[in-house]
């Protein structure tokens, strides 16, 4: 039987060029080196290193299976060494997705976002490797329900017999820490109860249901809840393979045609558009955004990454960005109000606690009998 092959794609922001909106090209050297040194040993098949916006993207194949020591101690020391080297250049954040100093065998948990997956590789094998900045891992939710239950987005549901028994969507509660799976398309309400809640809920899998075959992976962390105050955005990744049994290049691609409102922006407190951009436009700078989105293309021919492909890198996308850049300018002239600013519940790990925390004793009790309003009775009416 043929060697499954991994696929690791882990990210981490480790100091922003000029504020948030880039990566310096020294820290991409030094990761280009790590990842190099790490091949020439035969810990990596390939690998690529990129970055959206100010996030560093280690892209690794090898064959050592999913979560493995090694990978991530790898990962976890190039993304220390890049902090060196943004401390030297005094960059902004430096370090920032690093939110402990013991390393324990695996970088989840720990600051940076991972997606991996490990399969037989196909005769033919392309996959699309997403990186998002300035947005948080709800951002996937859309376009993962899209690509995997809506025919009008995927039409290969319908007319490809590998394709048309489903998919199952396996959801993380960030909250309680549990996951549920379920399957399209008959229970699509269900999925759509739990993923329309972007705050709470993300896809961390999709998987093909007549032979259970992953089909895609998510990072799910939120940096929030492991430091228990905003240091910093997610900036989710993701990747999807394609074609034959899978959604076609295009449908997977398709999903990103909207640009629909997710959360980040500046100081990861606003609502914005997700614009899908290409490699040398991911360096948002207006209001540190909007939120961007790359599509990394590779054909994987026995673990080697070819690529990449600038997916977006289209005309055919300038439409969505124009509808993004008007998206932008209604969000951003509602200033400090919802819907562009979070709701409360969301802005309880910025740092707007301490603002409310020397207003609370101001507040009195506004009944004008100095007792708490009476809720009247709610009666049916015949």
């Amino acid at each position: 039987m043929p060697e499954k092959l991994t696929l690791s794609v882990i990210k981490a922001d480790i100091g922003g060029y000029i504020g948030h909106c880039a990566s310096h090209p020294r820290i991409l050297e030094t990761a280009q080196e790590e990842l190099g040194r790490a091949k020439k040993e035969g810990l990596l098949t390939d690998f690529c290193v990129s970055n959206c916006g100010d996030d560093l993207e280690l892209i690794m194949t090898h064959s050592k299976g999913v979560g493995h020591d090694d990978v991530h101690a790898l990962a976890w020391n190039t993304f220390l060494k890049g902090t060196e080297v943004a401390k030297q250049l005094k960059l902004y954040g430096a370090g920032q997705d690093l939110l402990s100093d013991a390393f324990s065998g695996n970088v989840k948990g720990l600051g940076p976002g991972v997606a991996e997956m490990s399969f037989i590789e196909r005769k033919s094998e392309p996959v699309i490797v997403f990186m998002a900045d300035k947005t948080s891992p709800g951002a996937w939710n859309l376009p993962m329900y899209k690509m995997f239950a809506d025919p009008f987005n995927t039409p290969g549901l319908v007319i490809d017999p590998a394709a048309h028994g489903g998919f199952t969507f396996e959801i993380l509660d960030v909250e309680e820490d549990k996951t549920i799976k379920l399957n399209a398309p008959e229970e699509i309400y269900d999925i759509l109860l739990f993923l329309g809640s972007i705050d709470r809920y993300m896809v961390k899998a999709v998987y093909r249901r007549s032979d259970c075959e992953i089909a895609a992976v998510a990072s799910t962390d939120k940096l929030s809840h492991i430091a228990g105050q905003y240091v910093g955005k997610d900036d989710p990744v993701m990747a999807v393979r394609c074609q034959a049994g899978f959604p076609a290049v295009g449908e997977v691609l398709e999903a990103f045609a909207f640009p629909h409102l997710v959360e980040g922006w500046t100081r990861g407190s606003h609502h914005g558009p997700l614009v899908p951009v290409s490699f040398e436009e991911a360096r948002p700078t207006r209001f540190d955004g909007p939120p961007r989105v790359i599509a990394a293309g590779f054909q994987l021919a026995y673990g080697k990454l070819i690529g990449p492909v600038d997916l977006f890198r289209d005309p055919s996308y300038d439409w969505t960005r124009q509808q993004a850049w008007q998206a932008a300018e209604y969000m951003r002239r509602h200033g400090p109000f919802q819907p562009h600013r979070l709701g409360l519940e969301a802005m309880e790990y910025t740092t707007m606690p301490k603002v409310m925390e020397k207003l609370k004793d101001r507040f009195v009790v506004s009944s004008t009998n100095g007792t708490k309003p009476v809720k009247k009775p709610v009666t049916a009416k015949r």
